[in-house]
């Protein structure tokens, strides 16, 4: 099955990792509702798709699955047919935290980290890394992960820090545990994985296996060189606090709408369109809320 519509452009909104807090960024959500206003600016300003790190009320990371569904419905609330897509990423959580939600709430999609890597932030100004950890995602643990989604009739979104994570879907797709249109986002950036570059970028996607959907991650101020990039050649585009502050003038957004504004323009600029919600579930297979 070939991709349609790929005159539109799908744009998601990552709305607020787990990292960053409001003494960085003020805008970055932490309470259900923060959240599904962060959604709606975001939906109102062209996004098809909110990718969700759930938080506790005081912006702490949260596994549990009360937080995901408090989230998620005050997202609902605010724009019911927006494509909803999960985390499942996490360093020193055990796996049954990391996708209880996706396996219980059943969202639309579900972010499938696809190797281990070291994964790390470094300030050159001080010669030191702001943080340091590695991230172990192995074999055993995607597949446990894959079969959950599967059974729960979830997407997955493949999560590629390197060429390595994108050819080790090959495996996975002759188990049976992955089956076409396959959905992979190409993450550039990362101080451990794949640089911030078109080059790199154009190397993962001649990687890409046949019948593929791909969008790019572009982590940092690159952000926006790697979106064009990404657009041109025909692929997809997310942005949002998760990945970066800034706009391409240099100033902070003041919400993840103003990120899905610029990221939006970008889109027209290419010659293309932001997929509405419904054009992105035609793309992926998805199927309606009311239909799941």
């Amino acid at each position: 099955m070939r991709p349609v519509n790929r005159d539109k452009a799908i744009l998601c909104c990552a709305l607020s990792g787990v990292v960053a807090n409001k003494s960085q960024c003020p805008a970055i959500p932490y309470t259900p509702e923060e959240y599904g206003e962060e959604a709606r600016r975001a939906y109102e300003a062209g996004a098809a798709m909110v990718h969700i790190h759930a938080r506790e009320r005081d912006g702490t990371p949260s596994y549990r699955k009360e937080s995901y569904a408090e989230i998620r419905d005050a997202i609902l609330a605010r724009c019911p047919d927006v494509v909803i897509n999960f985390s499942t990423g996490a360093v020193g959580v055990p796996l049954e935290q990391r996708i209880h939600h996706v396996r219980d709430l059943k969202p639309d999609v579900g972010a499938l980290n696809m190797g281990s890597m070291n994964y790390a932030k470094y300030n050159p100004r001080r010669k030191s890394f702001v943080f340091d950890f590695v991230f172990a995602n192995p074999f055993s643990e995607i597949v446990c992960q894959l079969e959950a989604m599967r059974d729960a009739g979830v997407l997955p979104e493949l999560e590629c820090f390197d060429g390595g994570h994108v050819s080790s879907a090959l495996p996975l797709i002759d188990m049976g545990l992955l089956r076409a249109p396959f959905h992979f986002s190409l993450i550039l950036g990362v101080v451990g994985g794949a640089e911030a570059s078109t080059e790199s970028l154009v190397h993962e996607v001649r990687l890409l296996p046949d019948d593929s959907n791909w969008e790019v991650i572009g982590v940092g101020r690159d952000q926006w060189r790697l979106c064009a990039g990404a657009l041109s050649m025909g692929g997809d585009v997310r942005v949002g606090l998760e990945d970066n502050f800034y706009l391409p003038d240099g100033r902070m957004a003041g919400s993840n709408g103003d990120l899905c504004a610029a990221a939006a323009s970008l889109i027209r600029l290419t010659g293309r369109e932001p997929a509405t919600p419904a054009e992105a579930r035609e793309i992926y297979g998805i199927a309606r809320r009311s239909e799941a």
